[in-house]
């Protein structure tokens, strides 16, 4: 009697069965602190939730996050914490605050915080693209009916 190793694989297989069953799910933002909700939605969105995970394939579901602007942070972040960026010229480095960041534009924040959670290497490139961050509660999504997920405080 032979094992074999089960694999997802991408796409859809030659007797069309799907090997990747995604789901849609919601997520508000609303009091939450950014780091504990961040290492959740990375581990849903790569998958590592569901008992198909593979690590070389993109099996992770789909998630929405609302009221992106209500997101906590502990301690003196709001003041401490800096986002960088660089318009490659010389003397190009600019900096804000987390306080300024989320003045601006506070799915950066969520976004930027997953991605740093997830792998790096060419598939979280095309995992990041399953996270979609609003700042508000209205999505353009509710034709997907995302279920919501309660994250654990």
């Amino acid at each position: 009697m032979a094992y074999k190793t089960w694999t997802a694989k991408k796409g859809v297989l030659n007797d069309g069965e799907v090997t990747v069953d995604r789901k849609w799910w919601l997520v508000d933002a609303k009091g939450q602190t950014l780091g504990r909700l961040a290492t959740e939605v990375a581990m849903i969105i790569r998958g590592k939730t569901k008992p198909t995970f593979t690590p070389h394939v993109d099996t992770g579901d789909h998630v929405v996050v609302i009221n992106s602007d209500q997101i906590q942070m502990t301690g003196k972040k709001w003041q401490e914490k800096l986002y960088y960026r660089h318009s490659r010229f010389f003397g190009g480095l600019k900096s804000l605050t987390a306080e300024q960041q989320k003045e601006k534009d506070s799915t950066f924040m969520i976004t930027e915080a997953v991605r740093g959670m997830l792998p790096k290497n060419k598939l979280s490139r095309e995992i990041i693209k399953n996270l979609k961050v609003y700042r508000g509660a209205e999505h353009p999504h509710a034709q997907q009916k995302p279920e919501a997920l309660t994250l654990s405080k």
